[in-house]
C-alpha cells in the first residue's frame, strides 16, 4: 500500500506521489467505456490541476490491461451524456478538459497499454507526451467507421503531429494502429517492450517532477504557440459529433454491432477496427 494520499475518486483514481508527480488511473472496468460520471472525475481534476501550484507532472494510465480507454458510452442515455452544461471553454466538459489540459503549465504523459480508441485517443492526443507498449498498445478511431466523426479535436491534432495524409489515413480508414506503427507516424513519441514502459515512464516523470516548475511552464507554453490548435478549431467537431452520432444512419450502424458485442467483453472491442469495416466473416466474440 502506498503512503501517499490516493482520491476517493472512482473512475479517475488520482494517486499524490508527491506533491510535484500525480497519477491518474482510468479505472471503469472492463473496458474503461467514457461516460457522464468519467467525464465528471476528469473536470474536477483539472480544476484540480490549475489549482495547484505545486504540481509538475501526471501521468495517465489505466488499471485494466487490455484498455487504456475502449472508447466513448455510445449506446447508454447517448442525448443526457451530450446535453451537459459546459466548461470554462464553451465547450462540452470532455473536451474542456482536452483543451485546459493541453495548455496546462505541468507536463501531461499518456502511458499506453491496451486499446485507445476513439477519446482514449482523445486523451492521448491532448497530452503533452505520449509512451505506448510495443506489444500491447492499440491507438485507432474508430468514429467514421460507426456513421460519425470524432469529437474530441484529433481532426486538429493528429495532422500537426503526423501530417494530413497520415491523419487522414488514420480518421477515414478507422482501423487499428499498433504501437510500432504508432511511433513510426508521429502519433506517440516512442514505443517499448512492454516489460520496461512502466519503469521508463515513471523514471522520466520523476527526472521532470526535480526540475524548476517555472522553466517547465515558460518553455511549454513557447512550444504550445505554435503546435496546439485553438479552441476554435475544437468546439465545431464535438458540436459534429453530437449532431452526427444520434442520426439514424450511425444509430443503425450502432445497432449492427450491439449484438456482436459492442461495448462488452469480446471481440469485437479487442478488433473494432476490422468490425467497423467490411468483413467477409465474423468471428465469435470471445
Amino acid at each position: 500500500m502506498a503512503d501517499h494520499p490516493v482520491s476517493t475518486r472512482t473512475q479517475v483514481r488520482i494517486d499524490r506521489i508527491s506533491p510535484e508527480y500525480w497519477r491518474a488511473t482510468l479505472d471503469n472496468p472492463p473496458l474503461n467505456i467514457m461516460g457522464p460520471k468519467m467525464v465528471g472525475e476528469l473536470a474536477a481534476l483539472i480544476h484540480d490541476i490549475e489549482a495547484d501550484d505545486r504540481l509538475k507532472v501526471i501521468v495517465f494510465d489505466s488499471s485494466i490491461p487490455e484498455y487504456f480507454m475502449a472508447h466513448y458510452d455510445v449506446l447508454h442515455d447517448i442525448r443526457e451524456s451530450l446535453e451537459v452544461p459546459p466548461g470554462p471553454t464553451g465547450m462540452h466538459p470532455f473536451p474542456d478538459f482536452l483543451a485546459r489540459l493541453s495548455r496546462a503549465p505541468i507536463v501531461s504523459i499518456c502511458s499506453i497499454r491496451g486499446r485507445a480508441t476513439g477519446s482514449g485517443s482523445e486523451i492521448a492526443l491532448a497530452c503533452d507526451i505520449r509512451f505506448v507498449s510495443r506489444e500491447k498498445a492499440v491507438l485507432s478511431h474508430w468514429e467514421v467507421g460507426a456513421g460519425f466523426p470524432p469529437g474530441g479535436g484529433p481532426m486538429a491534432r493528429l495532422p500537426r503531429l503526423v501530417g494530413r495524409g497520415r491523419a487522414l489515413e488514420i480518421l477515414l480508414g478507422a482501423d487499428d494502429i499498433d504501437g510500432d506503427l504508432a511511433e513510426r507516424y508521429g502519433y506517440v513519441n516512442r514505443s517499448f517492450p512492454d516489460a520496461e514502459l512502466d519503469g521508463f515512464v515513471d523514471t522520466f516523470a520523476r527526472r521532470i517532477a526535480s526540475f524548476d516548475r517555472s522553466a517547465i511552464a515558460v518553455t511549454k507554453r513557447f512550444v504550445d504557440r505554435p503546435s496546439l490548435p485553438d479552441d476554435a478549431e475544437l468546439k465545431p467537431s464535438w458540436d459534429a459529433f453530437a449532431e452526427l452520432v444520434v442520426r439514424p444512419a450511425a444509430q443503425s450502424r450502432l445497432a449492427a454491432l450491439m449484438p456482436l458485442g459492442l461495448q462488452q467483453p469480446g471481440d469485437v472491442e479487442k478488433r473494432l477496427g476490422y468490425y467497423v469495416g467490411p468483413r467477409s466473416d465474423k468471428p465469435t466474440p470471445r
